[in-house]
Formats: C-alpha cells, sequence, structure tokens
C-alpha cells in the first residue's frame, strides 16, 4: 500500500487528460461524417493512456538516472529522485508497460480495419511503434531527443497530427483535409504545455545539461514563442471555423479562448518557476476543453 502513491504519482495522472484530446477530436469529426465505431474509442483511449502513462515512468527514468531531477527543480518531485521507486524498479514497470501498449495497439487496430486493410494494419503496426519509440526516447538512451531541443517537434507531431489525424483515419479509412487546421491547432497548445515546462525548468535544465529549447531561446524569447504558440492556435481555429462554417454551435470553442487568454496575460508577468509551475494546470485542461467544444461543437444539429 505504501507504494501506491508514489507509482500514481511518477504515472503523472494529471497529463492524461492532454493526452486523449487528439482522439476527443478526430473521433468527433468521423462521427460528423457519419463514421463511429464505440470500440475504437475505448480502445484509442486506453491506448493512448498507455502510451503517456509509459512516457510519463520513462521520463521519470531518465532525468532521475541522470540527475536532471535535483533539489533545484520545481514542481512536483519525481518517484526516483524522492527514493521511493527504485530505477530498477521504474525499468521492470516501463517494460510491463510496454507489454500494455503493444496488446492495446493490436486490439485497436484489429477493431479498427478487422483481418481485411493489410496496408493499413501494417502503417498502424509502424505508427504504434514510432509512438513507442518516441514515448522511450525523450529522456531515455544515449542520446535522447529531449536533452537535444527536439521534444517540440515530436509533441507537435504525436499529440497533434497523429493523434488528431491518426483517430479520425481509425473510424474513416482515409485522410481529409477537414481535420488538418484543428491538428494543427491542439499540436500548437500541446507544444505550449512543454515549453511552459521548459520555462519553469530552464535554470535547473541549464544546470544538469538538459538543453530544451526554452534553454537555448533563453527566458525572454521563450515566452515570445510561447505567445505565438498560443495565439496561433487560437487563429488556426478560427480560420476553420470560417472556412468549415456550418452553424453557431461550431464556435462553441471559443469558451476555452478564455482561461487561454488570461494564461497568456499570467505568463507574460511570470518571472519566478513557480509562476509557470501554477499555469501547467490550467493550460493542459484549458487544450483539453478546447478539443471537447471544438469536436463537440461540429456534431451538435
Amino acid at each position: 500500500m505504501n507504494k501506491i502513491k508514489p507509482w500514481l504519482s511518477a504515472m503523472r495522472l494529471r497529463t492524461l487528460p492532454l493526452s486523449v484530446s487528439g482522439i476527443i477530436l478526430g473521433s468527433c469529426f468521423a462521427y460528423y461524417n457519419g463514421h463511429f465505431n464505440p470500440w475504437v474509442l475505448v480502445l484509442a483511449i486506453l491506448t493512448t493512456i498507455s502510451l503517456q502513462v509509459m512516457s510519463n515512468l520513462a521520463n521519470d527514468y531518465g532525468d532521475g538516472v541522470r540527475g536532471t531531477d535535483n533539489d533545484e527543480r520545481v514542481g512536483p518531485q519525481r518517484a526516483i529522485q524522492s527514493g521511493e521507486i527504485t530505477p530498477d524498479e521504474m525499468l521492470e514497470a516501463i517494460k510491463f508497460n510496454i507489454i500494455v501498449v503493444i496488446v492495446l495497439s493490436l486490439s485497436l487496430i484489429w477493431a479498427a480495419f478487422g483481418s481485411g486493410n493489410f496496408l493499413y494494419v501494417l502503417l498502424f503496426i509502424f505508427l504504434g511503434g514510432l509512438s513507442v519509440y518516441a514515448a522511450l526516447n525523450y529522456t531515455m538512451g544515449d542520446s535522447p531527443y529531449g536533452y537535444r531541443a527536439l521534444g517540440d517537434v515530436f509533441v507537435f507531431l504525436f499529440f497533434g497530427l497523429l493523434s488528431t489525424m491518426g483517430s479520425y483515419f481509425l473510424y474513416m479509412h482515409t485522410l481529409d483535409h477537414v481535420v488538418i487546421l484543428p491538428a494543427v491547432a491542439l499540436g500548437l497548445l500541446s507544444v505550449g504545455v512543454l515549453n511552459l515546462n521548459n520555462m519553469r525548468d530552464i535554470q535547473s535544465d541549464t544546470n544538469a545539461g538538459k538543453i530544451t529549447l526554452a534553454v537555448k531561446l533563453g527566458m525572454s524569447r521563450a515566452k515570445t514563442y510561447h505567445f505565438t504558440l498560443i495565439i496561433g492556435a487560437m487563429l488556426a481555429t478560427v480560420l476553420y471555423s470560417i472556412l468549415y462554417y456550418v452553424e453557431p454551435y461550431n464556435f462553441m470553442y471559443v469558451l476555452a479562448f478564455i482561461p487561454l487568454i488570461i494564461h497568456v496575460k499570467k505568463i507574460k508577468s511570470a518571472v519566478q518557476p513557480n509562476d509557470f509551475d501554477s499555469q501547467l494546470k490550467v493550460l493542459a485542461l484549458s487544450t483539453f476543453l478546447f478539443a471537447i467544444l471544438l469536436g463537440v461543437g461540429y456534431i451538435l444539429y
């Protein structure tokens, strides 16, 4: 029982709503276009959650064994950093999680394509493998991409484009330009969450030799980059709604702009690491709300 709390902390459950935002968005657009399978939805969410949990555990392990998580770091204490979970225990948990991801991914692919569509099956097996690689190698391995200022690129691709467009494809068995701008907007907001995390840790990451994009840019330019991400996502969504307008419900997502605008103002005046840390949950949940409202706004009629 004493181990439950540190394991739940290592899984970082607060990151899960953001991870499934693209699944919700892609599923809503597929539903709007007349294709929906509840098994695909459930399995896609479970697969994504298991991938996110694996990524969080790998993150804890990679930063923990490298010493990046130390007393200088702001935010919740990591499991290996605290000593409550050993590196060997964490590695075993990661291996178990990989098995869970494989089982769920194959189940999802079967639910979406059955025994036919062999090329689609191969494509999504490849994408699943790529997702596992991305989840593990953010901080693990000999040359983790999270230490080479490439985390933003991977988050945009996997949390935005692949999550939204990939889930849409699972239902529709085809790609459609209708989901490109929403996927881009969600990707930008997701990168914003990562950048916010990196701005919070900019000093401790610099001292530990972890080169994030925020470290490369410096605080002033990292803030400008952050504002560009949030405002860019908002503009992309407004453009989408104008191009694909159907009814007033399509603009429900504007409600999510309220906390996003407040967030931008807060970050503009942020100075201390805790100022950034307090906004992580705000931006993550605002992005989740944004995805729900944008998707539901096209299936209400």
